[in-house]
Parts: C-alpha cells; structure tokens; sequence
C-alpha cells in the first residue's frame, strides 16, 4: 500500500484538469462561438506536440522490449496470437454495429435529399473521398517498408516505425555483446524521451481546451438534434462493446474492465477531450508496464493495434454506412450488408488514431460499395467530430484491453498481480 504517499492537491490531477478544460471550452464553444472557432490551434499545437514524440518513443520500446529478450520463437508467437486477437474482436465489433444500427433505423424517416446538400460540404467529402482512394490493401501492405530509415520518423507512419523497430532489435539480438552498448543507448534514449513527454503532457489541458472550443463553436450543440439519433446509437453501441465483449474478455483473462477504466482515467480524458487516441500512445505504454505486462508485449500489441485493432472505428464505420443508406432511402439487402461488412473489415486497417481517420476509412468503404452514394456523407459530417470522441476512446480501451490478455496468454503477469496493480496502482516505473 502507498498511505505514506502525500496526497497530490486535487487541482494538480491531470484527469480533473482535463475535465475542467473541457467544461469551459463547452462553455466558450456555445456562448462565444467566434471565439471558440478560433482556439482550435490550441489543440493541433498539442496533438503536434505529442505527435513529434510518438514515433522516437516507440521506436526506443519496441527495440528495447524485444532485443532485451532476444526470443524469436516467442516473438513468432506473440505475433500470431496477437493478429488472431484482432481479427476476431475486431470482426466482433462490426458484427454488433451492424446489428444495432439494423435494430434501431436511426435513419428511416429522414428522407435526405442530397440536392440540398451545401456545396461546402460536398467539397469537404470529396476531399475525403480522394484521401480514401488511396487506400487499397496492395499499398497498404507496400506502406509499411519506408522510403528511407528516417523518412518513417518524419513522416509519423506507425507501422513503418515497428517495423524499422523490429528489424533493429533482430539486428542489435544478432550481434550479441557487441549490440549491448547499441541497446544502453537506446534505453538511455526511450527515459529521454519519456522525460520530454512527461512536460507535454501537462499542457493537455490547453488542448482539451481548445479542441472543445473549436467544435461546439463550429458546429454548436444544435447541431447534435437532427443526428442525435445516430450518435446515441453509436455511443450506446459503443458502451455496450466496452461493457459486455471486452468486459467479458477481460473477466475471462482474470480482471475487471471497470478497475482498467479507472486504471487509465487520465488518458480516457485527455482523448475525450483532443479526440484522437495518438494523444496518449506513451502513457499507455508505461501504464500497461506498470501492470506487469512484458516490454516486448507492450511494445509490439500497442502500436500494432493502432492500424489493426480499431473497435470504434469499425462499428462507427457500419452503424455510419447504413445510416447513409437509411437516410437516402437505399435498400441494403443482406448479401450486400455481408459485402459491406467484409469491405469494411479491410478498409478499417488502413485507419490510425489520428482525428479524421475513422470519416476517411467510411468513404473508403461507401466507394467499394458504390449502391450508397458518397456524397451523402455530407449528412453526418457536422456530428463527425462529435462521435470521432467516442471512436478514439474505444479503440484506446480496445487495444489496452488486448494488450493486458495477450500478456495474460503469455503467463508474463498472473490474475492476482494483475488485480493488485489495478487496485493500488504501484507508482509507474521509468522505461527500462
């Protein structure tokens, strides 16, 4: 126990500091729209600020967590198990939104006419519409193999980044006493690194801020009516895959998805109120080593379940097509649900935690299935913003969730160790 700990002043806690943040934006963002429209470079300054650290902190805990252990066999299998975990929550999760969104029609009755549509916001979605062209499963997979070492650095590719990672931590295992001096470096650097994100950090709130500001500024929260429909399908969706399938997971693996809620608050939060799940990738890989999950565990299911394993995304994508659908009065048959369903399951892949990706990923999808037209995304895209919250917070709890059972499955760290540290949270230790 840690009762000798003195208390932080509540005002200190970053979690109620968020909270506070988000609360005034709200507040600015309705009563002071102009205003409000123009704090949203508070937010892309912090999403920069944390975006610029994402990729030498992987990097650092990807090498150092599998070098360390220089197993390739366990490595292999890890991989495979991993993969297999992802494919099938992540189907799971496209399963139930389809469901959901068939059970509750929140587009029935709307009857949209998209001649109507602003020219405005028909532009914004061809933009989208083209950014999602490029998202064939051939250059996907070609994506990953950077231009250049450095290039997957600048450029902020996820999967580039382990997968240079990877590459450096068989070579460093490779070269046996002569890669320990490379691996100390490399360890010395990932506590620099962390160093630096513990100062960002403190500004989430700044962000938080500005984020809410700028979208209740824009869009207003008279905005949420029409479409509140969706939304409260998609969040009541949403809560009801956190609760009940990864609930269930979790109790499966020995501990309870509401102790690992608030187990990571903080980081809930701070994605609640910048809507992107990128927001927190460090703080989650040291929160899940806090748990007692194994580096090498960590640093290979966090990461690759930023591409691979978007919960959120995946029942936001289906619940947001057929709606489309609903709303245009298109008629899905089932056949072309299922096809809707396995088009999806490739398209969500190519998704990150950017803010965005998830609208980008959903035009993707209404192009492969041309019988809903894209343009009418232009219906949804006031409220995007809105869900884009709640896909991040999914995806986050998701790929945490993966992580704790796929270290579970790998005996690393035991149920009762496990439920111990959710209980009393040892305080986090610096990357080793």
């Amino acid at each position: 126990m840690h009762s000798d700990t003195p208390r932080t002043p509540w005002y200190r806690i970053l979690y109620i500091q968020v909270l506070i943040a988000v609360a005034i934006g709200i507040a600015i963002g309705h009563f002071f729209p102009d205003t409000g429209k123009t704090l949203e470079p508070l937010s892309k300054g912090f999403i920069s600020l944390i975006k610029m650290m994402i990729a030498p902190i992987i990097f650092c805990t990807v090498v150092h967590g599998i070098a360390s252990v220089g197993d390739v066999k366990k490595l292999g299998r890890v991989g495979v198990k991993t993969m297999l975990y992802f494919e099938v929550v992540s189907t799971l999760a496209l399963v139930i939104g389809l469901i959901v969104v068939n059970t509750l029609k929140p587009g029935v009755g709307f009857n949209a006419d998209l001649s109507t549509l602003d020219a405005q916001s028909l532009k914004t979605v061809e933009q989208y519409a083209s950014k999602a062209d490029t998202l064939s499963t051939t250059e996907f997979f070609l994506n990953i193999i950077p231009k250049t070492f450095v290039s997957a650095f600048t450029e902020g590719n996820l999967l580039q980044v382990v997968f240079i990672a990877l590459l450096a931590a068989f070579a460093i295992s490779g070269l046996g006493e002569r890669g320990k001096p490379i691996l100390k470096v490399i360890d010395q650097g990932s506590e620099f690194f962390f160093a630096i994100m513990r100062i960002v950090i403190k500004v989430a709130p700044i962000g938080a801020f500005g984020a809410m500001a700028f979208t209740i500024g824009s869009y207003g929260i008279g905005s949420l009516q029409k479409l509140l429909a969706l939304m409260l399908g998609f969040y009541m969706t949403s809560a009801l895959f956190i609760v009940v399938v990864l609930g269930l997971i979790a109790r499966a693996a020995g501990f309870s998805i509401f102790r690992f809620l608030a187990y990571i608050k903080d980081e809930l939060l701070v994605v609640l109120g910048t809507s992107s799940s990128e927001t927190v990738l460090p703080q989650m890989l040291q929160k899940l080593r806090g748990l007692g999950c194994a580096p090498s565990t960590v640093g290979l299911v966090i990461p690759t379940g930023y591409s691979f394993n978007l919960d959120g995304t995946n029942i936001y994508m289906v619940m947001g097509a057929v709606f489309l659908a609903q709303a245009t009065n298109t008629p899905l048959d089932i056949s072309q649900q299922i096809s809707l369903l396995l088009v999806a399951m490739v398209t969500s892949k190519g998704a990150s935690g950017v803010t965005g990706a998830g609208f980008i990923t959903l035009a993707a999808t209404l192009a492969a299935v041309p019988s809903v037209p894209v343009e009418a995304m232009a219906l949804i895209l006031g409220i995007d913003r809105f869900m884009s919250e709640c896909r991040s917070l999914t995806n986050l709890v998701g790929n945490g969730v993966a992580t704790v059972v796929i270290s579970r499955w790998e005996g690393e760290v035991s149920a009762e160790t496990l439920q111990a540290n959710l209980r009393d949270p040892v305080e986090l230790p610096p990357p080793n």
